[in-house]
């Protein structure tokens, strides 16, 4: 049986993903890796960036034996996969992205990390603050805030995969996207589907951008529709 692994967005954790590995563990070998830094992960010096999270995995496969797994990612997950498919591409079957944000520039860099001030987090969204802390009850939340805003700076001036990039990814992709997501464009999934030689795209409907609001039936149907029995 094949491995299906779930990976978490940009400042979140496994446990983002345990209601979606609820539905799929029915029918598939699921996994939930995390990324250094995140949840109980230990932290890394180094920064964070796509790369590092791509290592991370690698070395997850290599410790559970995986010579070829299939992807779900959320969000930031979601570009990590297509990373691993475009660099390792004997190593990754398919990759399904949800909420994935593939167009950055210094402009959106700069917007998306005015939402990642922990202190005005402490201050309007005390709740979320809370749930950041026990999230990531190993490392510092706010650290895990500072250095997604540096990394996502890094991506604005130096966009890891480009067109290019996503021209020359050869696995089976499928790319989900929330209609009423705000900070994933349709015309940026839309572009990258174009790019993708083997693509496919489906919209999630009442989903804005966070994974919680997903209907998980709706989201499971769509991974399962895609990835057939072939991993079962």
């Amino acid at each position: 049986m094949q491995p299906l692994l779930l990976l978490h967005g940009a400042i979140g954790a496994p446990d983002q993903l345990s209601l979606l590995a609820a539905h799929l563990g029915k029918m598939y070998k699921v996994y939930t890796p995390g990324f250094s830094g995140h949840g109980s992960c230990p932290a890394t010096e180094s920064p964070f960036s796509i790369e590092i999270f791509a290592t991370d995995v690698l070395l997850f496969m290599e410790q559970n034996q995986f010579n070829k797994v299939s992807i779900f990612g959320y969000s930031m997950g979601g570009y990590v996969a297509l990373y691993l498919a475009k660099n390792y591409p004997e190593k990754i079957d398919k990759v399904i992205t949800l909420a994935t944000k593939f167009q950055w520039g210094a402009e959106t860099a700069e917007r998306e990390t005015q939402k990642l001030n922990s202190q005005k987090i402490e201050q309007k969204l005390p709740d979320f603050a809370e749930t950041l802390k026990q999230r990531h009850l190993v490392n510092d939340w706010k650290t895990v805030l500072q250095k997604t805003a540096e990394m996502m700076i890094s991506l604005g001036s130096n966009n890891t995969l480009s067109t290019e990039d996503f021209r020359n990814i050869s696995a089976p992709t499928l790319l989900l996207l929330g209609d009423r997501d705000k900070m994933v464009s349709l015309d940026e999934t839309v572009a990258v589907y174009r790019s993708l030689p083997d693509a496919q795209m489906g919209i999630l409907p009442g989903m804005s951008h966070p994974i919680e609001q997903a209907d998980m039936e709706i989201l499971t149907f769509h991974i399962v529709h895609f990835l057939g029995i072939e991993l079962i």
